[in-house]
């Protein structure tokens, strides 16, 4: 598998499965994983497949939290984590790792706003407690039929 097919696999997977789970490293220089949306699975999330088409190649991730959540602390003091996403039943799947960001665009934090969302976010798109979080991967780490890795440079 080139660098191509596992991104085209990657991109693929991000958009068909359901299972996220996001790892950050807490002030002890522990791991803390915690499962989160997968905003990029189009089942799940349609309104925003449009985002996303613009991002096969970088594998962009935005992840939705609240401001007050462990996952901020984490990402204050140390901004090292990893995203994996899977489809256990056929054994495939993909960690990305790298440096993640606070998103303070209020024009990508509104594109991404879910009107359901108010219950995690009762002031809606404009409480505080809203965040986004954004992840271009330096790395990635596929599973499918073997497993292989590249880096983004």
């Amino acid at each position: 598998m080139n660098e191509k097919e596992m991104k085209d696999f990657s991109a693929k997977l991000m958009q068909e499965s359901k299972t996220a789970c996001f790892t950050t490293i807490d002030k002890n220089g522990y791991p803390h994983t915690r499962a989160v949306f997968n905003l990029r699975n189009k089942e799940q999330f349609p309104e925003l497949v449009k985002i996303f088409d613009a991002h096969k190649e970088d594998l962009l991730i935005y992840i939705s939290t609240n401001t007050s959540s462990s996952k901020v602390a984490h990402i204050q003091s140390n901004t090292a984590v990893s995203l994996c996403i899977s489809d256990p039943e056929n054994f495939r799947g993909l960690t990305l790792g790298g440096a993640i960001e606070i998103v303070t665009d209020k024009n990508i934090k509104s594109a991404l706003w879910l009107d359901w969302w108010d219950r995690y976010y009762p002031k809606g798109k404009e409480d505080e407690d809203y965040t986004i979080l954004k992840l271009i991967p330096k790395t990635v780490e596929v599973w499918y039929k073997g497993k292989f890795k590249f880096q983004f440079t």
